[in-house]
């Protein structure tokens, strides 16, 4: 970054702050902070206590202010978990604190944080200036993440070097601007006219942003199974940020072998999609070990990622390099998934990216995000653009989904659901779980595997990014509205016994395309049974094991616990449940565009199947009068 850095354009900003800042406020010193300017005080109760300054101060120099605490006053560890014990009544139930110490942020997770909210008598200012620490408050998961925890012990245990990282890259995204002419051009480097491997470059005169960066999970050979990065050989010192729209590994499966070799910049994210693409992640490089693989890479490189992220909430309007400003707004694809907002010079171009959308509420999400200042260009999803991609209303759904299985159940038979621990999986459990309780669905034991359970556990730590809904009970019932008394947890291998013993159950496993996980395992023993029954929920993807069998195969190979091939036979009843997809089926699509405002100037269509694309580009240029493309991977659009 040593070039960016030599422009570096810090003392008019810092010149800027320094005139309008009261003196009571002992500003000490002011840093880079990313995408932030962060003001360092000895004073922080009274820029808290007068938060106008900040605001005025944003107003003023057009970029993000943050506080930050000086280490000199902040206490110890212990001397501040004491104070924070001692002040934080009971039955909030405080069970971890964590402490960042190259933000000078103190983590509270209580399990009932609704207890500190407006009116209940906490004052966090007050803490801050008891213990010279900033404090959040979160949400305590209901069981231990260990993915939460991998991402405390990684910031944790590398404080130095992510003080310098944030540092530079402040420097590199608030450099001069070497020229004002904006050029923009759109770089397809996966999951165009295919499902997989997402990844877009954008490039201007002054920057290069990667968009995505996935794996395609039913690929045959490398070519087809990674971005296509070679192509447009991509010098990894060049890139201004990685910005990942969602935790899914098709979206951000391939991020870690970026930093093992060498990207050092920053991954952008919202705040959830960090601890479920690190569990994904970890994951994938367990899997990769028990089966026998050679993983792309290994928990080091998974480490590098969380000390590399920048999480962000929606709607902030962030800088992420000198000519463009970046938004995350809600895809209703899953929890944490973004649309993509890039605004690109002083309102040359704007671009969005919907990554995986759904415009339609569900029982876990709102509807994705419609409303935006201003788009020139948007690049859309197609996994579900065949006009006889339409889906049913959820209440058909539902239905259709409970009378499958009550028909298995009722033979004394397993179900077994596949599904994306993140998303599908939650979604389903909310299903079951109502109906059960209702009485339209055979009471049998439910068991999830333990992924599942973590990923909802994620869930309940960022409620605030659930439906409003399901939101409101999770603070006014303080009950854990996924893992009711109708679900058992499958914590560890030995114990898949008790659920494929003899009788009737149903059993939901990753991976959701079979394509690795325990899931397997399962399928192994169950598959050759009339009496049993497999119920997709979720998109296949071709050349997966997932979408073979759903094609009809009756006989496929799997991996053998000798690690030797297994042949498998399918006798077993095989159904699909349509409707419960993160994705927006044609009729949303269409509808999307239609609501979509102000009138685009283009619309790039991707993450389809090739006739899918085709079908949603020709319909938004007849219907729209737009100029829509499908292109190809490998192609370079100019956009501006």
């Amino acid at each position: 970054m040593s070039q960016k850095q030599s422009t570096n354009t810090s003392l008019g900003v810092t010149g800027t702050i320094l005139q309008n800042i009261p003196a009571e406020a002992e500003v000490t010193r002011i840093e880079y902070e990313g995408p932030r300017i962060a003001l360092y005080t000895k004073k922080p109760e009274f820029l808290l206590s007068n938060s106008y300054i900040i605001s005025d101060l944003v107003n003023l120099v057009k970029k993000r202010v943050v506080i930050r605490t000086e280490k000199s006053i902040r206490k110890s560890e212990d001397e501040s978990k004491e104070v924070v014990v001692n002040y934080i009544p009971k039955e909030v139930e405080v069970n971890n604190i964590f402490f960042d110490d190259a933000l000078g942020e103190m983590i509270v997770e209580a399990k009932k944080p609704q207890l500190l909210g407006v009116g209940k008598g906490f004052n966090p200012v007050d803490l801050t200036y008891k213990i010279g620490w900033r404090v959040k408050i979160r949400r305590a998961p209901p069981i231990s993440s260990a993915a939460i925890q991998t991402i405390y012990h990684a910031l944790k245990t590398s404080t130095e070097s992510r003080e310098k990282f944030l540092k530079d890259t402040g420097e590199s995204i608030f450099r001069s601007r070497l020229s004002n002419d904006v050029e923009v051009s759109l770089l397809t480097l996966g999951a165009f006219r295919e499902v997989g491997r997402s990844a877009i470059l954008v490039e201007t005169k002054e920057s290069k942003i990667l968009i995505d960066c996935g794996i395609n999970p039913g690929a045959k050979n490398p070519w087809d199974a990674y971005p296509r990065l070679d192509w447009v050989d991509i010098d990894l010192d060049g890139l201004d940020g990685v910005i990942i729209s969602h935790a899914h590994l098709d979206h951000q499966g391939f991020l870690p072998v970026l930093y093992k070799y060498g990207y050092d910049g920053p991954v952008y994210c919202s705040e959830p999609t960090l601890p479920l693409m690190t569990m994904l992640q970890m994951d994938y490089v367990k899997i990769a070990s028990m089966e026998g693989g050679k993983a792309l890479y290994d928990l080091r490189d998974v480490r590098e990622v969380i000390r590399h992220c920048v999480t962000l909430p929606y709607g902030l309007v962030t800088d992420v390099s000198p000519d463009a400003k970046l938004v995350l707004n809600n895809a209703g694809h899953m929890l944490g998934s973004s649309m993509v907002h890039l605004h690109i010079g002083e309102g040359a171009h704007n671009i969005v990216y919907t990554g995986d959308f759904k415009f339609g509420k569900t029982r876990l999400l709102e509807s994705a995000m419609r409303e935006y200042p201003r788009v020139e260009s948007l690049i859309i999803e197609s996994t579900y653009g065949s006009k006889e991609d339409i889906m049913p209303s959820r209440e058909e759904v539902e239905l259709s989904f409970v009378n499958t299985i009550n028909e298995t159940l009722l033979k004394n038979g397993k179900v077994l659901i596949p599904v994306p621990a993140v998303g599908r999986a939650q979604e389903v459990m909310l299903v079951i779980d109502e109906y059960m309780r209702q009485g339209r669905l055979t009471e049998a034991p439910v068991f999830v595997e333990g992924m599942i359970s973590e990923a909802t556990a994620i869930h309940v730590v960022y409620s605030d990014y659930l439906a409003r809904e399901l939101r409101a009970k999770i603070v006014e019932t303080d009950t854990n509205l996924f893992f009711t008394e109708y679900f058992t947890n499958i914590d560890h291998p030995n114990n898949r016994a008790e659920a494929l013993q003899e009788g009737a159950a149903i059993i939901m496993a990753t991976s959701g395309m079979l394509e690795g996980g325990p899931v397997l395992e399962y399928f192994k023993e169950l598959a050759p049974s009339e009496r049993n029954k497999i119920v997709f929920v979720s998109y296949q993807i071709p050349g997966t094991l997932g979408r073979r069998i759903l094609d009809g195969a009756k006989q496929v190979s799997a991996m053998g616990d000798n690690g030797k091939i297994k042949i498998v036979d399918i006798s077993c009843q095989v159904d699909r449940i349509e409707g419960f997809s993160g994705h927006s089926d044609y009729n949303e699509i269409i509808r999307f565009v239609n609501r979509l405002r102000p009138k685009l100037q283009r619309v790039i269509v991707n993450h389809g199947e090739r006739k899918k694309t085709e079908n949603v580009a020709d319909a938004i240029s007849r219907i729209f009068k737009i100029p829509a493309i499908q292109p190809s991977i490998q192609e370079a659009i100019k956009l501006h």
